[in-house]
This record gives C-alpha cells, structure tokens and sequence, in this order.
C-alpha cells in the first residue's frame, strides 16, 4: 500500500472518528503502521490541508488525539449553515436518538450509544442544532460526560405540555417498543409537515 492509499485510510478514520479524535496508539494499531509512520502520516495529511486552499478542513491536535476541524476562514458560512432555520424533517436515526433522550433524560451520550447500540454523535450534534435536545449539566464520575435533556422546542415540536404527557411505556426500564416508537414519529413527522 502507497502513501497516498495510507493518507486516505487515515482520512477516513478521522472522519469517522468524530470529535473524540484519534491518539496514534489507536491510529497505529488500526492501521497496522508504527508509531514514526503514522506521525509522518499526521504530518503529510496536515500540510495538505494547510497548503491546498480549495480545502476546508484542517488536521488538530487535541489533548493527544488527533482531528478533523474546519477551517477558521469558514465560520461566517458555517454560522449561516447553523442559523438558517430549515424545514427538513429528521433523519431515522436522530429520531431514535430523540425518543431515547426524551424518555431517559437526563442521559449521557454513551448511554444512548449503548441502547442505540451504535455511535450518535452525529445525530445528537443535529438534535442540538435544532433546538430539540441540550446538555444539562454532568454526570458524576469519571469523564464526567454531559447529560442530554428535551428542551421546550421539543414540546412544542410535538404539541406537548409537559415531558409527562410523552405516551407511557409498558416497562419504564426498557426501551420504548416499536409501536410506541411509531407513534412518536408519525406525531413527529405530522408536526413537520404543518
């Protein structure tokens, strides 16, 4: 494998990666490279984007792990992106992740990765630019990772008046079943359409 096929695995795996970022331990045991091969790796991947202005991303390094950011020249477009109010629906994933916060709240990401089970930094990223979802504070204990709740937008969202008129699940310990998870996003989807 060339240099080029290596910068695009680890370009992918950036991108994958998310804001939790990559260390090179992760990097080189994903990779199956040492440790000097994925520094230079790192090193080649971040003078591109620094060199070639036709990109808009840039490679940081924080607290030992490496990610993608974009780049500072952006942000006015990137604000616009954020503040323009758009009238898409939510995607199935967010969805859940939405149903899964609104009945467990306060929750941590990690917690609804684990009922999920799969990574939803994406669609709580898209919960918060929407108004639906906010952190609320911390949990205790190590990492102390932010706690995720509704916000008003999301009652309104649904036409609710309080999180308790949210249908009531048959076990409050598991998650919701598929028939109550139907009528929350068919609720959902007639209020977007309105």
């Amino acid at each position: 494998m060339n240099k080029e096929q290596q910068i695009g695995i680890l370009e992918s795996l950036l991108f994958a990666a998310g804001d939790e970022g990559l260390s090179t331990k992760q990097l080189t045991e994903t990779m199956e490279i040492t440790y000097i091969e994925a520094l230079n790796l790192l090193e080649s991947l971040g003078e591109q984007y620094e060199k070639d202005i036709s990109r808009g991303l840039i490679l940081l390094e924080l607290a030992g792990s490496f990610q993608l950011a974009t780049k500072k020249e952006n942000a006015s477009y990137l604000r616009k992106l954020v503040n323009t109010p758009q009238t898409t629906s939510l995607s199935q994933a967010s969805l859940e992740t939405l149903a899964i916060i609104a009945y467990n709240q306060p929750i941590t990401r990690i917690d609804v990765d684990e009922i999920r089970g799969v990574k939803t930094d994406g669609p709580i990223r898209t919960l918060v630019a929407k108004g639906l979802i906010t952190d609320k504070g911390r949990a205790e204990g190590a990492g102390r990772a932010k706690l995720y709740v509704t916000t008003s937008e999301f009652l309104d969202a649904f036409g609710l008046s309080s999180i308790e008129e949210l249908p009531k699940l048959s076990d409050p310990s598991a998650e919701p079943e598929q028939d109550e998870m139907d009528l929350f996003f068919d609720k959902f989807n007639r209020t977007e359409e309105e």
